[in-house]
């Protein structure tokens, strides 16, 4: 099977990246449904109960509800960087499908997921530290540094400035007679 054009796996990986994009939409409008529910809950906190208690992770009183928003509100960001993710690569599938791989925009779409993967990795580390400093003991989120999540955004820059060169031939090429 062909990697580029119609009817090849480029195609087929856009059609997952389409299903998966609806799931992300779908869980992100649930999460911020769940957000603005804790929320309205909170007004009302016999509603919630009197704590929410999940193995060393134990919250109680009047902070219940903002405490299970902001919690909602860090998995949601999380989510949208997965959506600003899954929407480039559907973008350069698509360039892709078109037998078009050196698209100048594609530079652009891999600077940008190489960017959201560092900020999600970021993101990560400033959750642990939020949780080891008001929850510690209570909530464990690794805080250690992911080799293979830098090591996949140094590749994706890489590739970034492998298609900013293509691009830049391709556009050289177009010039020649």
């Amino acid at each position: 099977m062909r990697a580029l054009g119609p009817g090849s796996v480029s195609s087929v990986l856009k059609v997952i990246l389409d299903v998966f994009r609806i799931v992300l939409w779908i869980v992100i409008a649930l999460d911020a449904l769940a957000i603005a529910a804790a929320l309205l809950l909170s007004f009302n906190p016999e509603w919630l109960g009197s704590h929410i208690h999940l193995d060393k992770f134990d919250i109680q009183g009047p902070w219940l509800g903002p405490s299970i928003a902001a919690i909602l509100l860090a998995i949601g960001l999380y989510l949208g960087g997965a959506m600003v993710v899954v929407g480039r690569l559907r973008r350069i599938f698509q360039t892709l499908i078109a037998g078009d791989p050196f698209h100048p925009d594609n530079v652009r779409r891999l600077r940008v997921i190489a960017a959201t993967l560092a900020a999600l990795e970021i993101g990560r580390y400033i959750a642990a530290a939020v949780a080891h400093t008001f929850l510690p003991g209570k909530l464990h989120i690794s805080g250690g540094v992911n080799l293979t999540t830098w090591f996949a955004v140094g590749v994706i820059v890489v590739l970034a400035e492998v298609f900013r060169e293509g691009a830049r031939l391709r556009g050289e090429a177009e010039l020649t007679i």
